[in-house]
């Protein structure tokens, strides 16, 4: 063990034996990979609905975590993504019923636009990733003033993500230290995607306050991603491109 920390600390990426460079290779690919599908998540999710809201990327962060400025999550469904499956009658007449407070009275008059514009998608047969809309107590629970993400949602992914991305950037992080780039540059490519995060998630919680922070999520999360990029693609180029030092046999069973 004493002899495999001696050689590590003395390695670089270009002479690390050849199943040290395979495991990290592995390693780097499968981070990169996982985070090219949280991307993917992250616009299917949260960009593409908004987007069909006619909201840019800020807006849509801002209603995400500070909510819908005073609309509930019905209407802006009905005057954003959802305006063209309904004809203006119908839909005019259930945004009435909710500025009117919803009640249990009314809906008996707007059930029949509920049963023919939604239900078809709005229920638990759908198997759609959306709401059910096929009675008054499901129809009421997003007829409520939408005030974005709550703290103790706040708490619970921000806690999560701290916990994960600060595991991820400590492993892709050691990697690339062993890389031959500047120790100044390396310096600041191993802790920039940790500033990053924490102005990331910091932001969330100020953005449910004020809507301006939402640029700072998005100028974070680019940043993080792009040191991230740095770290597995200048290891990799190392490992395997940049006039890689080959480790004799005899030493590779020894370490």
């Amino acid at each position: 063990m004493k002899q495999f920390a001696k050689s590590m600390s003395s390695s670089t990426l270009r002479t690390l034996t050849t199943p040290k460079r395979a495991l990290f290779t592995c390693f780097l690919l499968t981070i990169g990979i996982g985070y090219i599908m949280a991307l993917l998540y992250l616009f299917l999710v949260d960009f593409d609905p908004h987007q069909k809201m006619g909201m840019n990327a800020s807006e849509g962060i801002s209603m995400k975590y500070g909510g819908q400025q005073g609309k509930t999550r019905l209407e802006a469904a009905l005057r954003g993504s959802m305006s063209d499956r309904l004809d203006p009658g119908d839909k005019q007449e259930i945004i009435q019923w909710i500025r009117g407070g919803a009640t249990a009275n009314g809906y008996e008059k707007v059930k029949p636009n509920f049963e023919k514009n939604c239900m078809a998608c709005h229920s638990a047969k759908s198997g759609l990733p959306v709401p059910p809309l096929t009675s008054f107590e499901e129809v009421r629970k997003v007829t409520q003033i939408d005030t974005g993400a709550s703290l103790s949602q706040l708490a619970r992914v921000s806690h999560v993500h701290l916990f994960g991305i600060g595991i991820i950037f400590l492993l892709t992080g050691a990697i690339f230290a062993l890389s031959g780039v500047s120790e100044k540059l390396r310096l600041v490519i191993i802790i920039l995607p940790y500033v990053t995060i924490w102005a990331d998630i910091g932001a969330w919680w100020i953005t449910k306050y004020q809507p301006v922070f939402a640029y700072v999520v998005l100028i974070g999360g680019g940043f993080m991603g792009l040191a991230l990029a740095l770290q597995i693609l200048i290891s990799l180029w190392e490992m395997w491109f940049k006039n890689v030092k080959l480790i004799p046999a005899d030493v590779q069973r020894e370490t």
